[in-house]
């Protein structure tokens, strides 16, 4: 499998409107927000950055998702914590784990 580039990064917060300000003012715009305190920002051609709101009690975590097809399979290092599933903003998305334990999200088109 070989991605195709970095889609998005995936941003949880304990607070959406201090974030989506923040954001803000640093160039991004805001390209849509949910009724559940999240919220896509784009700056540029570059990956979009999506901001989810997380309760008090969660950590908030950080994760980067990479542009793939989900007619390929990852490679024996990248252990698989869950195979390609369709999300519900029309899109199929797979997790990863690497080496270090992190979460990556692998990003395929809804219909390949």
């Amino acid at each position: 499998m070989t991605a195709q580039g970095i889609e998005a990064v995936f941003l949880e917060t304990h607070n959406w409107g201090a974030s989506a300000r923040f954001l803000r003012a640093l160039g991004f715009e805001l390209e849509f927000e949910t009724d559940h305190n999240s919220g896509q920002f784009r700056n540029g051609d570059g990956p979009y950055v999506f901001v989810a709101e997380v309760a008090p009690t969660e950590d908030p975590d950080v994760r980067l998702v990479l542009r793939a097809s989900a007619a390929d399979r990852p490679g024996a290092d990248a252990e698989i914590v869950s195979e390609f599933e369709p999300t519900h903003w029309g899109t199929r998305e797979m997790t990863v784990r690497d080496p270090d334990g992190r979460l990556w999200s692998l990003q395929a088109p809804g219909a390949e």
